[in-house]
């Protein structure tokens, strides 16, 4: 009896094993996620008396890999999402001033129409698109022309940053041979 009762325990446990589903991870993607931060490190070394964030990033970072990006990869002109994958979006905990106008504190999308010697920077109340494909003008919140500035050195991969002057935060968008600068009032 015992024989039989192992024999089925055996059984049932291997016909159990081949019936769970194998989970197929995606492989590491060409563009990885990344998140900048206003005041930088705000997050990372977050204290009693270090200060809270006030405005987070989340992008793809795309890699030029010797390819000409401004006015090829990326057209002039069209819209484009601020990185690769889905659109990046930004939040700002506190309301803001971008251009003039009262921005809400929450989540938006950060979209571009990049142009040779200047950008349309866009805020878009639009969430959770793939890329600019689905993007709305009509839920935009605020849009902003800012000068390019071009680097010497290439950057290799798309990189958000931010530099402070007094109560503005510079959100700084570099890559390949192009960086722009979008002023953020913080209250």
């Amino acid at each position: 009896m015992k024989k039989i009762y192992l024999l089925a325990v055996t059984l049932f446990a291997a016909f159990t094993v081949q019936a769970q589903e194998v989970v197929k991870f995606a492989p590491l993607d060409n563009s990885p996620v990344d998140i900048s931060y206003f005041p930088n490190k705000a997050v990372k070394f977050k204290k009693t008396d270090s200060p809270n964030p006030v405005i987070k990033v989340t992008y793809a970072r795309p890699s030029a890999k010797g390819r000409t990006i401004f006015g090829d990869v990326v057209k002039f002109g069209e819209i484009w999402r601020v990185g690769a994958n889905e659109n990046t979006e930004i939040k700002f905990y506190k309301d803001v001033t971008i251009g003039g106008k009262k921005v809400p504190a929450g989540y938006y999308s950060l979209f571009a129409i990049p142009e040779k010697d200047k950008w349309t920077i866009i805020i878009n109340k639009e969430l959770d698109l793939w890329g600019g494909y689905a993007y709305d003008e009509s839920k935009d919140v605020v849009r902003v022309s800012v000068p390019v500035k071009p680097v010497s050195e290439v950057i290799e991969a798309l990189s958000i940053a931010f530099t402070t002057q007094g109560n503005v935060a510079n959100l700084v968008i570099g890559w390949d041979k192009t960086t722009v600068e979008l002023p953020i009032t913080i209250k």
